[in-house]
């Protein structure tokens, strides 16, 4: 059987949350929404997950989480600290958040040995996206495979919400922007993170919820790329972040970007109003039998 690697970022600060987020406790026995996506990824042919966290955290995951995982999967862990930069590069004491998910990933570079997906720790995917996109890394080739949701499946009712939207022909990515996406006036309202450029997000069109397959060698890519992010960016608050990357690999011709439908509806904890739906929707899957009550027994 192909190894599949489940790579989970958590090691971000809430900031909208207000709180580490990626712990709440959102199943009826305990679990987080890391639970579930371990279980479903689990479920679909992944044999290896590793964990990206706060040295503070990985007590607390390993006597839990891990613990309920048990022997279904290998599991690894990787810290995101700033122990991988060059000495003549200074990240400012003031900056809290971390350097944003492409150096999350390269802080987990040594653990990471076969091809991989990514995912948020915060974002309950559904089981179809998984499906998909074990799929997709069955005969994957050279290439990356980002998982396409509605972008109407995966708004908040909170506030805005961060999403890669996607440009896509014929199943290829042609482009993809990292974009905060809010509802006004029964229109949705994308803002480019990176131009900070406003633009209208249709309704039809798809999103990126940072669920993506990349081959082993992505690794050196964002290696490669790392150093020049350091140098040409502010350290007081830019990121360096995957979906930048992607677009980039894009524009080289470097690799093809595939887009794998799903039809799994998002949920999450974005904000700490979040939650609630969260819980009920996990009950409701629970009534429908799609989950176990005591989703590991």
């Amino acid at each position: 059987m192909k190894d599949k690697t489940l790579v989970i970022m958590a090691g971000g600060i809430g900031s909208r949350y207000g709180g580490d987020k990626q712990l709440e406790v959102v199943g009826p026995n305990d679990e987080t929404i890391i639970d579930y996506s371990a279980f479903d990824a689990i479920k679909n042919g992944f044999n290896k997950i590793v964990f990206i966290i706060r040295e503070e955290h990985y007590d607390l995951i390993k006597n839990n989480i891990v613990k309920r995982i048990g022997n279904k999967a290998e599991v690894k862990f990787a810290f995101q600290k700033n122990d991988n930069i060059p000495d003549y590069i200074k990240v400012p004491d003031s900056r809290t958040k971390p350097l944003g998910t492409a150096h999350a990933i390269l802080c987990a570079k040594d653990v990471i040995d076969s091809d991989f997906t990514i995912i948020n720790a915060d974002d309950f995917y559904g089981e179809d996206a998984f499906r998909v996109i074990s799929k997709f890394m069955d005969t994957m080739n050279n290439e990356i495979g980002i998982v396409g949701y509605d972008v109407l499946n995966t708004l908040s009712e909170n506030g805005s919400v961060k999403r890669g939207v996607l440009k896509v022909n014929n199943g290829n990515l042609l482009e993809i922007r990292e974009s905060s996406i809010k509802e006004e006036n029964n229109e949705l309202i994308g803002l480019d993170l990176v131009t900070k450029e406003e633009f209208k997000v249709n309704r039809d069109d798809k999103v990126s919820m940072n669920m993506i397959a990349f081959p082993k060698s992505f690794l050196n890519y964002i290696e490669e790329n790392f150093i020049s992010f350091l140098e040409n960016s502010n350290l007081e608050k830019d990121e360096y972040l995957i979906p930048v990357l992607i677009d980039k690999v894009i524009k080289e011709n470097k690799m093809n970007v595939k887009v794998v439908d799903t039809t799994a509806k998002w949920v999450g904890v974005t904000y700490r109003e979040d939650k609630e739906s969260v819980v009920n929707y996990i009950n409701s899957l629970i009534e429908e039998g799609k989950y176990n009550k005591n989703l590991w027994k």
